[in-house]
């Protein structure tokens, strides 16, 4: 890679045969600028972070991003037009999208109303069915990677988005994605199809409505929420709610396509446009097989959250935080980043990150606490140790499908916590993920 004499991403500096103009962004990947190709046209460009480069699999994952990009192109996402997943360090150039992110547009603008929800709904759910038919599932759709382009939106940032068909890739076993746009299915670490996409696509017509589907907090309270409540819906217009709420249904095979949601955004907008009401509930209208008013209603199937919602186990592995651990501050959710290990079940939580480890069990109840049902975080027993404190940490299987992470502290205390993989494939890359953020953050 050249650098024309300057330093890697200066104003002036190249990166492969394009100038570099100015920094954009940054995410967990890496850094973007806008850059000139020597005819002078404007490009982006996504540079991966140095440390990165020498990781193979994250070598794997970039390769896969740009396969992923070349696949889908059209004006559903910002083109590649070159790309050098071989060079020390890895690079991606994209034709440059004009206008702001989604993110971006509503801090300026504030919410939409009903009619550009309409739209920026159905922008969406034709990018992703252009995605999807090339067998793809993004994984982080959310308002930072979508561009508000003067044809429609664009979805960007394929850097966790993984081919259907390849299993080792897909079956990660823990939870990309951000917090708050990721659907249950990712948090629990279950298998992730495009229906994933979809619960996306409806967090973010909340997100543009004003509000926020799951709340604010740490990503395990955003995650716990979304597993095991429903979404708040308050801040999006009525003629949009019920479609909203079909994409945010928690089971996948209940969640609309693309297809039929490109059915109902446009049934809906004709409608708008000849003075109509919205029209019927979306949830009968995206429908595959409408049920006929005289055929009795269907008893729906137990709900396995729900379930799980109920349980209280038995014993805890974890003693409660100790006096002494200090406070760690909440992770930035705007972006999800490479480097940060989640495993979740319906129980417990172990997040690993740049600032230490959090251990969560939710809904613990103890004799001497009044818990609320209605409040289920207020049941929720937290741990945090800062790498500071921490000495040691080990990861080992038990019972066959259960990961059992252990932390050693520099005091001589020890804390531990158990989340069941279910899957020898999730446990698997659970060890694995595990291994890569401690080989990063923790210095033994």
């Amino acid at each position: 890679m050249s650098t024309g004499g300057g330093a890697l991403g200066a104003p002036g500096s190249r990166i492969g045969s394009y100038t570099i103009e100015r920094k954009l962004g940054e995410g967990g990947m890496g850094s973007v600028y806008l850059a000139r190709s020597r005819g002078g046209r404007p490009v982006a460009v996504k540079v991966a972070r140095s440390e990165l480069a020498t990781d193979p699999v994250f070598r794997e994952r970039f390769l896969a991003e740009v396969a992923a990009a070349r696949a889908v192109g059209g004006f559903h996402t910002a083109p590649v037009v070159d790309a050098d997943p071989d060079a020390p360090t890895p690079w991606l150039a994209t034709a440059y999208v004009h206008g702001p992110t989604l993110a971006e547009f509503l801090r300026t603008r504030g919410p939409m109303d009903e009619r550009a929800l309409r739209a920026l709904g159905a922008g969406l759910a034709e990018a992703l069915e252009a995605i999807h038919r090339c067998g793809l599932v993004h994984r982080d759709l959310k308002p930072g990677n979508i561009i508000m382009a003067d044809d429609g939106p664009r979805v960007l940032d394929f850097g966790i988005a993984r081919a259907v068909e390849s299993t080792r890739l897909t079956a990660t076993g823990h939870a990309f994605g951000t917090p708050g746009f990721l659907a249950p299915e990712q948090a629990t670490g279950d298998e992730v199809t495009g229906a994933a996409d979809v619960f996306a696509l409806g967090a973010v017509l909340v997100a543009a409505a004003g509000g926020s589907p799951f709340g604010g907090g740490t990503p395990m309270g955003m995650m716990y929420r979304t597993v095991h409540e429903p979404a708040n819906l308050d801040a999006v217009p009525e003629g949009v709610r019920h479609v909203a709420a079909a994409c945010l249904a928690k089971e996948p095979e209940r969640r609309p396509t693309t297809d039929q949601l490109l059915d109902w955004f446009e049934e809906s907008a004709e409608r708008a446009e000849g003075g109509e009401e919205p029209g019927p509930d979306p949830r009968r209208l995206l429908a595959s097989e409408p049920t006929p008013p005289s055929a009795p209603a269907p008893v729906p199937a137990p709900d396995p959250i729900a379930q799980a919602a109920t349980y209280v186990p038995t014993r805890l592995d974890m003693p409660p935080k100790p006096a002494h651990a200090p406070h760690v501050p909440a992770p930035d959710t705007s972006a999800s980043e490479e480097g940060v290990f989640i495993a979740a079940d319906s129980n417990s939580s172990i997040l690993v990150d740049a600032d230490g480890v959090m251990f969560t069990l939710y809904r613990i109840g103890a004799p001497d606490r009044n818990v609320r049902e209605e409040d289920p975080e207020q049941a929720d027993v937290e741990a945090e140790f800062s790498w500071s404190e921490i000495a040691d940490v080990t990861g080992r299987t038990v019972r066959r499908t259960r990961l059992l992470v252990t932390l050693a502290l520099y005091d001589g205390s020890s804390y531990s916590c158990e989340i069941n993989a279910r899957r020898a494939a999730h446990l698997h890359t659970w060890h694995q993920g595990l291994a890569d953020a401690l080989r990063r953050y923790l210095r033994r």
